[in-house]
Formats: C-alpha cells, structure tokens, sequence
C-alpha cells in the first residue's frame, strides 16, 4: 500500500540566529526564527510523513509552546516522526523536496542535506530529493525575508 504526503513551512530570516537546513548549519549572516531550530527543511518533511500517515501536523505532535522543543535540533523531531513511521508500518519509497531562498546560494550543501535526511528517515539516499530555486526577486523568500521548504513523498509498506 502507498501513502502521499505534502508538507510545506516557512519562517522570516533574522540577526543573532543560526541558518540550519536540513541539519545542516550554512554560513550567512541570518538565521531563521523559530521555537525550535527552525529548519524549514525538515519541518516541510515532518508535515508531509504526518500528512501521509493522517496524524496531524508537526505542531501537534511537537508544540511550539513547549519547552521541551525550545531549540531543539529538528533532526531530533525527524527521527520521532520516523519512528512514527516505522510503527505505523511504512517507509520513504521517495521523497522529493525544494527550499526557496533567494539567499544563501544552497547548491554546495544539498549533498548533505541530503545524507543527513536519509540517515534520520533510515531509507537509501536515492530516495531523497532536496532542490533550491529562488523567487527571482520576488514574493518574501525573495525580497530575502524568509526561507520556505516544500516536501511530497510516497511511503509504502514496509
């Protein structure tokens, strides 16, 4: 049996923060703002194996009011959700993701990214996708005030 998921976030660009996507920390003068790390990327991920599985969305199962999560690497919340997966049966047949930003340039660490998603979500990296377009000026990921992530995936029975 196959499920699909679609997962999106996005969150503003600010001084004094880390920029982390996909678990992976990226030079740059920013950094987004979140309860947690605020990895888009992830975040995006998490909804959309959620969505797939019909079991809320990831404020649900990790509230942004608790402090638990304050700050909380969200790689952390990724193995969680995996674990979900896991028990409910299913694994990644193939994720695809893009994360918009007009800046930094993200093509040198999409590798990475990459590694670390597959490692979290225990599945060959294959069948990870991470893409990075920019809004060519435009809407706020190009006027350079936030970051937004997209992910669609199919999991299948384990």
């Amino acid at each position: 049996m196959y499920r699909i998921g679609y997962g999106y976030d996005l969150h503003k660009l600010v001084t004094g923060r880390t920029l982390i996507l996909g678990g992976v920390n990226i030079p740059f003068k920013k950094g987004l703002s979140g309860h947690s790390d605020a990895d888009v990327l992830i975040h995006a991920i998490i909804d959309a194996i959620l969505g797939a599985l019909a079991r809320g969305d990831i404020g649900q199962h990790f509230p942004n009011n608790a402090a638990e999560y304050k700050n909380i690497d969200s790689r952390i919340l990724l193995r969680e959700t995996a674990s979900i997966m896991d028990q409910e049966g299913y694994e990644i047949a193939n994720l695809d993701a893009t994360i918009c930003a007009e800046k930094p340039q993200l093509v040198s660490y999409l590798i990475e990214m990459r590694q670390n998603i597959a490692a979290d979500l225990k599945t060959d990296i294959r069948n990870v996708s991470i893409k990075a377009t920019t809004e060519e000026g435009e809407g706020i990921s190009g006027k350079g005030n936030a970051i937004c992530a997209v992910c669609t995936l199919l999991l299948k029975t384990l």
